[in-house]
Order: C-alpha cells, then structure tokens, then sequence
C-alpha cells in the first residue's frame, strides 16, 4: 500500500510483472544506458573544466561570523569556491523563522563540506539576512555549511538577484576569476560531493579525468577519508590504500567476466 495516500497502485498504468530472469535483463539493458549517460557526463566535466575564465574587477564585501570578509577571504586560503546564493531575508517566504523553501531543501542535502575541502575548494552560502538571523537558522535546521551576508552587487553582477543560483570562482593569488554558474534545475541537483567538484574548474583532481596538462590529480580513492580525519598534506594511509586497490581489482574482475 502507498503509504502517503493509501490508495496502493489503483488508476496506474504500471509496468508488467515478470520473471527474475526477465527483470534481469531488463536491468542490463538500461545499465547499457546508464553507462553511457555516465560516460558522456564525464565528457561534458572535461569540457566545463576547459571553459574560459572571466576575471573578477570589481571587490565585493560580505559579513560573516567573524566579521567584514571580501571574495578573497571566502575561499579560506583554497584555490577553489562556490557560493550559493540561498533567499533568506525579509521578503522571503517563510521570514524570519525559514529561508526559502526550495533554497532550504538544497541546504539539506550538501553533504559534509571536509570532503570538498579535502579537494581545495570551499563552498559558501550567502543571502541577504543578518548574521544573527543566520546563525540562528542554522542552529535551528542543523546546518553547518559557511553562510554569509551580502552586503552590496554582488547577487545583481552574478546573475543570482531574483533567483537561486550558484557561481564558482578559482583564485590566484588575490587574483578572483568566475568560471562557471549554473541556475534553475542544474542548480537544483547540486548537495553531493561529487557533483560539486565536477562543476568547478579543477574538478574531482583523479588521475581518471580528462583534464588539461598540469591539473591537480591524484589516485581515485585515496585521498577520500572520514570527514573529521583529513589532514592537510597529509599521505593516503597505507592500509586504506591496499583496501581501495582490492578493491578496484575486484571490480575490474567483475567488470571482465
């Protein structure tokens, strides 16, 4: 029975019943199709990761915890950063106890920030609400990824001032340069790790990738850790090293027969 109306499968046109060989099969055929969706994703990173830069002139100021923070100082000392911009202010739907509905939803499915830091990238929330409004939302709603205040153009020059969208910039130096943004459903299908990194212009750094000559790469699997164990700088551990390659060795197998 549906659980949500009680009314189980009545009205459905729903697929047929058939036998475990059959769905068999069936679920074959589609993983054909599934690779190949997977594969041209890929295809698609590699190409994002060779979009041109657009530097960055004009200087934007922001509030956080800690007080004045410019674009430079969202990246926290990384290379790369993506700022959501999340509508929570007056105005907003759900103010001052919620942020916006679907800017929420978001919100709830990033996954633990380490994981991107691990890769030298930051990700920032920003909205126009105060700091104390913010750090009381989050507390409310369990969320622990860097929010920020936006105190000037910066929603307006970057394409996210009447709507939810997400922008990533990479650093040189003081040097800021925008390099990609997405909005509407690509923006809505951000959260996992994964998708993040394949978005910024470095991407996942696997030695897997198609990136340009002299990118950032290393081994699949090794650098990933529990999310309260990174260390900067620190090498693979050893015995996760040969469970990763065993691993892989098993899947390769698989992969074979």
């Amino acid at each position: 029975m549906n659980a949500s109306t009680g009314n189980g499968t009545a009205g459905m046109q729903t697929p047929p019943v058939v036998s475990k060989e059959q769905w068999e099969a069936a679920r074959q055929e589609m993983l054909v199709k599934e690779k190949a969706h997977m594969r041209a994703s890929d295809k698609l990173a590699a190409e994002r990761r060779r979009m041109p830069w657009l530097a960055v002139e004009k200087s934007y100021m922001f509030e956080g915890p800690q007080g004045r923070a410019s674009l430079v100082d969202l990246f926290e000392g990384r290379r790369q950063l993506i700022v959501y911009r999340a509508f929570f202010e007056p105005g907003v739907f759900g103010w001052p106890d919620h942020a916006c509905r679907g800017c929420s939803m978001v919100a709830d499915q990033v996954a633990h920030v380490a994981h991107l830091n691990a890769r030298d990238t930051t990700l920032v929330f920003a909205s126009r609400a105060p700091q104390a409004d913010i750090a009381r939302l989050k507390q409310r709603m369990g969320w622990r990824m860097p929010w920020v205040t936006i105190t000037d153009d910066f929603d307006a020059d970057f394409g996210v001032g009447e709507w939810h969208g997400t922008n990533v910039f990479i650093r040189d130096g003081d040097k800021v340069f925008r390099t990609y943004f997405v909005d509407n459903r690509g923006d809505e299908q951000m959260g996992n790790t994964w998708n993040y990194l394949d978005i910024t212009p470095l991407g996942r750094q696997e030695a897997w990738e198609d990136s340009p000559p002299g990118y950032p790469q290393t081994p699949p699997y090794k650098w990933w850790n529990w999310h309260d164990s990174y260390e900067p700088d620190a090498a693979p551990d050893e015995k996760w090293v040969a469970v990763s390659d065993a691993g892989e060795a098993a899947m390769r197998e698989k992969s074979a027969g």
